[in-house]
């Protein structure tokens, strides 16, 4: 029986203890579940009806054209937090201290603003006929404010004796931060700043606030335009629409692990060249080997004379 750091290792009560716990909460959680499902069944929400209002050509399109949206919306949004949060994390890592103080008060304060508040105060303030650059911006500014906190955090985790070696070989403080922290550091954090973006791609839905066609402003609009039965199809539309968020943010953390596996298999370094027998420099061995280049008669393959002992 192996004791962990953190907590005692369960005894033979406490082990069969977890496990009824574990089927009581097991069991709780699929009687709340089938009570869900037996009420919407009983209310109308689970008949075929309502999930054949996705086979009609306009809604159809109309989830294709949202899922557009939330990509673009997604993708200025991805490039601009890390583009931004870069920039504030070597400014709060700046040695002077009007742009170290500017990065703090940038991230700290769009940090407790919440995002929410951020995106509908640039959409009414800025760019009330751009609403996907008023989504993008905000997203860029919030998410780029968390981003730089983690590469600064990567930063800070690199060895110091790399940047003094660094320092000692000339380098300037800008290339030792290109060329040696700022790749191991988003080498370090790919997985953290890959989970920032899945939030930010979630986050996208925010766009229901300012009127942009992404895919939760969609569902909302479809369900409240399409009468099934008497009934509006809010939770069919709910399922198909969480589905497709849970596939996208699978595909991105699929596609974060496949980078970070590459990353490991990938031969970086310096290659060690393999050992040769070592060069001989011209005229190095007859200048050695010639005792009297007067031309006394001995050679280079004439025997030395003995050194004697007085």
């Amino acid at each position: 029986m192996s004791a962990s750091v953190l907590y005692d290792a369960p005894g033979p009560k406490a082990a069969v203890r977890n496990r009824i716990y574990a089927v009581a909460g097991t069991l709780a959680i699929l009687a709340l579940i089938g009570i869900s499902v037996m009420r919407l069944s009983e209310k109308g929400h689970l008949a075929p009806e309502m999930w054949d209002i996705f086979n009609y050509t306009g809604i159809r399109q109309n989830i294709a054209d949202a899922l557009l949206a939330t990509l673009k919306a997604f993708g200025l949004a991805a490039i601009g937090s890390l583009i931004l949060g870069v920039l504030l994390a070597v400014g709060r890592l700046s040695d002077h201290k009007p742009v170290r103080w500017f990065a703090i008060t940038f991230i700290e304060l769009f940090r407790s603003i919440p995002l929410l508040i951020t995106i509908y105060a640039i959409w009414v303030g800025f760019l009330t006929d751009y609403s996907m650059w008023a989504l993008a911006l905000g997203l860029s500014v919030y998410n780029g404010c968390v981003q730089a906190e983690v590469l600064r955090a990567g930063i800070n985790s690199v060895p110091k004796g790399q940047s003094e070696a660094a320092y000692a070989l000339g380098m300037s403080k800008t290339q030792v931060m290109v060329t040696v922290l700022m790749p191991q550091a988003v080498r370090a954090m790919l997985p953290t700043i890959i989970s920032q973006l899945v939030v930010t791609l979630k986050d996208t839905s925010l766009g229901f606030i300012i009127l942009y066609p992404e895919l939760l402003q969609t569902a909302r609009l479809i369900a409240s335009n399409t009468q099934v039965n008497s009934q509006y199809p809010y939770v069919s539309t709910i399922a198909v629409i969480g589905t497709i968020y849970v596939a996208m943010c699978l595909l991105l953390s699929a596609l974060a692990t496949w980078i970070e596996k590459r990353g490991r298999r990938a031969k970086t370094g310096i290659a060690v060249a393999a050992a040769a027998e070592p060069a001989e420099a011209p005229g190095v061995l007859e200048t050695s080997g010639t005792r009297n280049p007067e031309g006394d008669g001995a050679g280079p393959d004439a025997p030395e004379e003995p050194v004697r002992k007085s």
